[in-house]
């Protein structure tokens, strides 16, 4: 199963989400990340972040929905609400759910200050995908409505 974080820029929390994803990951699922209008750079304290955490940033790239190297089966916009961010609509017949979080890449103040913008939209992304691994998705991938009640649940979830 192939699940695609999607944002405008696709360089902070759709490859903060890619990276975590496919690093917690149990065979046979495969995280991706786009951007409707991708930046074509991954921010430098995305990828330091990561580094930090112990997750690997090797073979990440900032990237067009256009481009990628398979379809989604699930499509996860994480995009927040913050400065009237527009979320793009990922068009195709996939499952769609939506897992806001506010882009670290338009905060303001001291590098502590943003670097913390960063662990939190990190910290939320990484909590969601654990809530997302610890359900039975053996059986969810049989039961489609199931599943995106659980997908939908998730994005509502902040870690404690």
């Amino acid at each position: 199963m192939n699940v695609l974080f999607l944002c405008t820029g696709n360089s902070c929390r759709s490859v903060l989400g890619e990276a975590t994803f496919n690093h917690l990951a149990p065979a046979g699922w495969h995280g991706l990340s786009a951007g409707s209008k991708p930046t074509g750079k991954i921010h430098p304290r995305s990828l330091a972040l990561l580094a930090r955490e112990g997750i690997s940033t090797e073979g990440y790239f900032s990237k067009s929905w256009n481009d990628l190297p398979v379809t989604p089966d699930i499509v996860l916009s994480v995009c927040g609400n913050a400065a009237n961010e527009t979320c793009p609509a990922y068009l195709g017949p996939v499952m769609r759910s939506h897992w806001g979080v506010e882009d670290p890449a338009h905060v303001e103040g001291t590098d502590e200050e943003i670097d913390a913008a960063f662990m939190v939209a990190y910290r939320i992304l990484r909590h969601r995908i654990e809530q997302f691994f610890a359900l039975p998705l053996d059986q969810l991938t049989n039961d489609p409505e199931r599943l995106k009640a659980e997908l939908d649940r998730i994005g509502t979830l902040l870690p404690q």
